[in-house]
């Protein structure tokens, strides 16, 4: 549990989480980009200060809102250190971190098979820039070995943390607000053959361009226009994590409550959120509404008291009219 966990000799223990560990995530999205993730996760660490570091999280994490708490003993991690670690690796980045070290150059030859060729990375700018002995070469036509991942390059955006730790096993949440989650609402109305009731279906429509994906997870929507501070305000900032606070519902269609002073939905049944996915998840249906036609002509206050009559052609709007209760 708690993925891999090394220990030199005198030096502080490190240990790994990945989403193999997750065992519950949470979204609370809101319609303005942001989102609130909920990761827990159940691992096994050493006691006493540890080094965890925590991938796949969101690549749009905002750090300065991460918490983190035991929901095994509070109070038993204390972190003493955070770090964001998002330099990711790449062919490009790990050519650049050895511009100046020596590497191994591979060719394959129908005659002789790969020969193999020490040189040393000079540069790698526009194209890498080999010295082979005491020849420059200009790119080359096989294949680039490096001897190992150079440090600070990283596979996954990834949380890392200093804490003192007191219980070897632990069920932790990890909690931050992130951005690249959106969400709208979308209606599709049927109008009946004699226009005097209409079928209205709802659907949230979801876009996940945050870094991550949500696997199995549980999902709320707030609807509202929330104030997003300046970021050095983290406290304030923080607040808004709690706006999931409000149970979730049995199954059938989200449930809508009152929250302050924004709606929150609850989406009953769990989904999957993938990363640069758009995904629609059924919000209401209701048949058979009534309603009433109208002809209304809006005209502008001008048209009436100027000189000059309106220039363009006015048109009537159609508008159908229905009332939202739960009697309709």
């Amino acid at each position: 549990l708690g993925g891999a966990i090394f220990s030199a000799g005198g030096q502080v223990p490190t240990a790994d989480t990945s989403l193999a560990d997750q065992v519950d995530v949470a979204v609370t999205a809101y319609n303005n980009g942001l989102a609130l993730v909920r990761d827990a996760r159940k691992l096994n660490l050493p006691q006493g200060e540890v080094h965890l570091r925590f991938m796949d999280v969101a690549a749009q994490i905002r750090p300065e809102t991460v918490s983190l708490r035991s929901l095994v003993e509070p109070g038993s991690i204390a972190i003493l250190e955070q770090n964001y670690e998002y330099d990711l690796m790449s062919p490009a980045k790990l050519m650049e971190k050895y511009v100046g070290k020596n590497v191994k150059l591979f060719n394959f030859s129908t005659e002789v098979g790969f020969t193999e060729k020490e040189a040393q990375l000079l540069s790698n700018n526009e194209g890498p820039i080999y010295k082979v002995g005491e020849e420059i070469f200009l790119g080359h036509p096989g294949n680039v070995v490096l001897p190992q991942i150079p440090e600070n390059l990283i596979a996954k955006p990834s949380l890392i943390w200093l804490m003192n730790n007191s219980q070897a096993a632990q069920n932790v949440e990890v909690t931050y607000l992130t951005n690249g989650v959106s969400w709208q609402a979308d209606y599709v109305v049927t109008l009946a053959q004699d226009e005097k009731s209409l079928d209205i279906e709802g659907w949230v429509t979801m876009n996940n361009q945050s870094g991550a994906t949500y696997t199995n997870a549980k999902l709320k929507l707030v609807a509202g226009e929330v104030n997003v501070v300046q970021e050095q305000n983290v406290e304030v900032l923080q607040a808004y994590m709690e706006l999931d606070a409000v149970g979730y519902a049995g199954a059938g269609m989200p449930k809508q409550e009152a929250f302050a002073e924004y709606h929150l939905y609850t989406i009953p049944r769990r989904t999957t959120i993938k990363q640069n996915e758009s995904k629609q998840l059924a919000l209401l249906t209701a048949e058979g509404v009534k309603c009433d036609k109208k002809y209304e002509f809006r005209g502008q206050e001008h048209f009436y008291s100027g000189p000059q009559p309106p220039l363009t052609e006015q048109h009537v709007d159609v508008c159908l009219e229905f009332r939202n209760d739960e009697a309709n």
